[in-house]
């Protein structure tokens, strides 16, 4: 293709479905937050079901069944507006197995130097070109579910901090991260009630039984979103979607 100024186009606003990937603790509502989302479609690999009404694949326990599972969904007619993916932290070692039967390694760091978890990458990329595929090819959205984990983080500006994270070895994070158009932590809010103890004073966290999603990185957490949305938002998918497309007066102001 000849490249010259009328080969450019406006690019259009949320013209594809979201790629979102949304990691918390166990059970403030990741899973909830998937299933209230377009005609979804879960990929189960944990059993984290348990009281949702979905339409879902049976449990998948090998990374083929996986990738099978997405190519039925990217070739067969269907209905389904979002595919659910919970969890990753329970795909990637599924992700390891098969790299490890393909290299006929006996464990992911059997070849020394992070070349097994190098060589893994590459599985985790046709994982995502494959969610992508569903994507631009089938207008599905693509929900990714993971686990966070308490990880020390070395900030190249700064003292070295801790951070909640996605639940993944770094490579594999890394791009999970680039590839989502939102990461959202999803937490149970918590306020602060300070109580005299004698001559101190003692800090209290107390639930306020609200669930949020932080969608703007933080010190504290990995989050992000291509979309200007608030930090915070209610942990919901209509809260989530409305955030992506404001109003139209609001997006002129």
């Amino acid at each position: 293709m000849a490249i010259a100024l009328s080969s450019i186009t406006k690019s259009v606003r949320n013209r594809l479905p979201p790629r979102v990937v949304v990691h918390g603790p166990h059970g403030v509502g990741k899973s909830t937050l998937g299933a209230s989302a377009y005609n979804p479609v879960f990929l189960p690999l944990e059993d984290g079901l348990s009281g949702l009404e979905v339409d879902a694949f049976p449990l998948l326990t090998s990374y083929p069944q996986v990738r099978e599972a997405l190519q039925v969904l990217r070739t067969s007619e269907h209905a389904f507006g979002t595919v659910v993916v919970d969890s990753l932290d329970w795909l990637e070692p599924l992700i390891q197995a098969e790299t490890c039967a393909r290299n006929k390694w006996t464990n992911i760091e059997a070849p020394g130097y992070g070349k097994g978890y190098a060589e893994a990458a590459n599985d985790w990329r046709e994982f995502l070109d494959l969610c992508n595929a569903l994507r631009t090819e089938r207008g599905m959205a693509v929900v990714l579910i993971a686990h966070s984990e308490i990880k020390r983080f070395e900030a190249p500006d700064t003292e070295a901090f801790e951070r909640y994270q996605i639940k993944l070895q770094r490579s594999a994070a890394a791009l999970v991260q680039e590839w989502a158009d939102v990461i959202g932590f999803a937490q149970f809010e918590t306020a602060i009630k300070k109580e005299a103890v004698g001559m101190n004073q003692r800090a209290r966290g107390i639930a306020t039984g609200r669930r949020l999603l932080h969608v703007t990185e933080k010190p504290a957490y990995v989050a992000k979103n291509r979309y200007g949305m608030a930090d915070t938002l209610e942990l919901s998918w209509s809260a989530l979607i409305a955030a992506m497309n404001p109003p139209a007066a609001a997006q002129a102001a």
